[in-house]
Formats: C-alpha cells, sequence, structure tokens
C-alpha cells in the first residue's frame, strides 16, 4: 500500500492553555482523529530494509536533556539479563554515547542497545518497555523521550502581538518524514503517513492519551480530546470529513 505525500491540508484547533497563562496549545486535529497505530510486530518493514526486524530502534535514542538521561538511567538499573539480552554489553561498555555533542544511546548489532531480538527469550523489541510493563506503569516514565514521543511531535513558536506582548504556542502535530530533517526522506519506510499503519479501532487522540496528558497536560488534552470528539461528531452527522488524513481507511 502506498505512502501518502508530506503536502495534505490538515484541520488545527488553538486554544488557551489552562497550566500557562503565556502559552496557548495549537493542535493537529486531522493527525490526531487519525487511525494510525504502531505496527510494530505485526508487519512493520522497518525504517531501513537492511534490519526490519528493529523498526526505528535502528538509529538509537538521542536525549532531550540531561534530565530526560538521568531519568531513563535510573530505570535501567533496574534491568538485568532477563529482560535485556545486551546486559552484559551494556554494563560492561556502558549503554550511552556521545554523538555531535549529544548524548544517545549507543547502536549494538544494528540497533538500539535495549532492542531484544525476536528470538531473545525475555521478549521482542524495547527493554525499557517491557520493563514498563513488568512494573505496572506507563513506557512513557521508562523509555528516552524522544522513544514515546515520535511519531507525536510538539514544537514550540513565540507570537508577539502588535501591542508588544507575546505568547508561546505549543503545537501538537503529526512526527512525518520532513520532521526528521533531511535524512528523513532516506528512510526506506516510515509510518505516520503509510496506509499500512492507519489500521486501528481508535483514532490518536485516545490511543495516544498518555502521551498528550505528558506533552500538553491533563487540562490541555482535555480541550483537545473535546475538539476531536466534536469532529467526530460533525462528520458522523452529516458525513462530510474536513481535511482527513489522506492515509486513513477510505
Amino acid at each position: 500500500m502506498p505512502e501518502v505525500p508530506l503536502d495534505f491540508p490538515r484541520q488545527w484547533f488553538e486554544c488557551a492553555d489552562p497550566s500557562d497563562p503565556d502559552q496557548r496549545i495549537r493542535a493537529d486535529l486531522t493527525w490526531l482523529t487519525s487511525r494510525w497505530t504502531c505496527i510494530f510486530g505485526r508487519g512493520c518493514p522497518g525504517i531501513y530494509k537492511s534490519s526490519p526486524e528493529a523498526g526505528c530502534c535502528t538509529l538509537g535514542a538521542h536525549f532531550s536533556d540531561k534530565e530526560d538521561r538521568k531519568r531513563t538511567e535510573r530505570w535501567v538499573a533496574k534491568l538485568d539479563a532477563s529482560t535485556w539480552q545486551r546486559h552484559r554489553t551494556g554494563t560492561k561498555k556502558g549503554w550511552t554515547v556521545k554523538e555531535d555533542g549529544a548524548w544517545k544511546t549507543r547502536v549494538v548489532a544494528g540497533a538500539c542497545i535495549f532492542h531484544n531480538d525476536p528470538d531473545f527469550e525475555g521478549g521482542y523489541g524495547c527493554a525499557l518497555h517491557h520493563l514498563a510493563q513488568r512494573e505496572g506503569i506507563s513506557f512513557i516514565e521508562t523509555k528516552p523521550e524522544v522513544c514515546w514521543q515520535v511519531p507525536m511531535r510538539r514544537s514550540y513558536e513565540n507570537i508577539e502581538h502588535p501591542d508588544e506582548t507575546a505568547k508561546t504556542v505549543v503545537v501538537i502535530s503529526e512526527f512525518d518524514r520532513g520532521s526528521w530533517g533531511p535524512g528523513g526522506h532516506d528512510l526506506d519506510w516510515y509510518c505516520s503517513n503509510n496506509t499500512e499503519a492507519h489500521i486501528a479501532a481508535e483514532p490518536v487522540y485516545i490511543s495516544a492519551r498518555d502521551e498528550l496528558v505528558a506533552l500538553i497536560g491533563a487540562e490541555g488534552y482535555e480541550l483537545v480530546a473535546r475538539a476531536c470528539r466534536e469532529v467526530e461528531q460533525m462528520r458522523a452527522a452529516t458525513g462530510l470529513t474536513i481535511a482527513p488524513h489522506p492515509a486513513d481507511p477510505k
């Protein structure tokens, strides 16, 4: 099935941020009401043909800041050889490296050091994801921020008004190929705008509730979710679909 172009129309919603009077929230309703879902382990061909089993874990994870790295480090200390295939390598040689002045997880055998191979008894995929399941918590707690955010994108815009007041706009949108920078267009496959990954029973704003709450707060999420529900109700009542995600089922 084809990957859709990136320049399609989108429907946006903007509101004041209930948690910060100096901020606004702008959300991409086309993305949030789409039927995208992660298909890792369910037919995901991976971003590179050379390592399909690694999904999007081939590059390792860059930490957003020092706190992100330290938080991940506290959870890594809870991993053992039963849940982390590269435990011996990670504990002896370290699990982070500096790349272009920024810290990231090491790449071992063509994937992030926390990636477990399909035949690993402790579970295929991210060891930190499995740790979250074992601990009964959200993977948002255990994984580096970039790992649980993508393909959700949070960016910031500074808006200056004629009266010399300013607002920060928190923008929630789709982390598409272009969001990776020039290298994103070299990926062999990518999920967010590919029809193969738009197969969910629930829209993104429901399936990714935890991620959205972490990004814009519980009150901000409720306002965005309400806007998403109104869009869905309008579609159901009128049959009209304004700026649908073209990768969704027709």
